[in-house]
């Protein structure tokens, strides 16, 4: 389905009260679900919106978030947050045949300030991906199998690195956020995850379907169909269970 995705509407001092806000809440945010707007704008370039110490705390504040989740990638606007910044990170411990299957090896620390990618080759592999601002839902998505990460680093290094695997998955997952364009936009076959008690592919779980599962199927295209139109009212979900690390 094609949608058009509009620029963000807010502002440099906007966006320096919606981080000061969250800075100095004292608590870790919650992560914004389908039907926030953030998540349906391309985000701004970070350009010296924030203060180099401000941007450092940002960082901080959204690896934890990412940690508790927990998760191996998330954007800031799935804080609520227009601004193109993403941190990355997979070092969970997982079963080695499923790692091998999904070319998935650890991905050091990362954080990524106005990143774009563009394929490498032709190859394409198809995997579950779940979300953390789609709360319960999975489904299976093409993607291309390595890319080129073009971005800043936090100091302001322009920075140029080829991913592959599951690496490069979780970059295109978190960019895409960046572009206001969520995995459903991207989906072949969406499953409701809480109706069948899978864990999430970006956490590595194995997906199982029982007796009914057509049904599931049908149900799930209608919700995800239904997200994928989401405004403003859509009611926040609530944030993704501690047992399913996605993005």
């Amino acid at each position: 389905m094609t949608q058009t995705v509009p620029p963000a509407a807010a502002g440099p001092g906007h966006i320096r009260e919606i981080v000061e806000r969250i800075l100095s809440a004292g608590t870790l945010p919650p992560i914004v679900q389908a039907g926030h707007p953030a998540l349906r704008q391309r985000a701004a370039d970070v350009d010296g919106q924030l203060s180099a110490d401000q941007l450092d705390r940002l960082i901080g504040v959204m690896r934890q978030v990412m940690h508790e989740a927990p998760g191996v990638g998330l954007a800031a606007p799935q804080l609520g947050i227009p601004l193109r910044l993403a941190v990355l990170e997979d070092q969970f411990d997982i079963d080695p045949a499923a790692a091998a299957l999904r070319s998935r090896s650890p991905l050091d620390f990362m954080a990524i300030l106005n990143p774009r990618y563009t394929p490498v080759g032709s190859g394409r592999a198809s995997f579950y991906e779940g979300c953390l601002s789609l709360n319960g839902l999975q489904a299976v998505v093409a993607r291309p199998d390595a890319v080129l990460l073009e971005y800043l680093t936090p100091d302001g290094a322009a920075e140029r690195r080829e991913f592959s695997g599951w690496q490069a998955r979780i970059v295109q997952h978190e960019t895409d956020h960046l572009d206001g364009i969520l995995y459903i936009d991207r989906a072949q076959a969406p499953v409701l995850e809480q109706q069948r008690g899978i864990r999430c592919a970006l956490g590595g779980g194995r997906h199982r379907e029982g007796a009914g599962g057509a049904g599931v199927r049908r149900r799930a295209r209608r919700h995800i169909d239904r997200l994928r139109l989401a405004g403003p009212g859509l009611a926040q979900a609530g944030r993704e269970g501690a047992g399913n690390p996605a993005a």
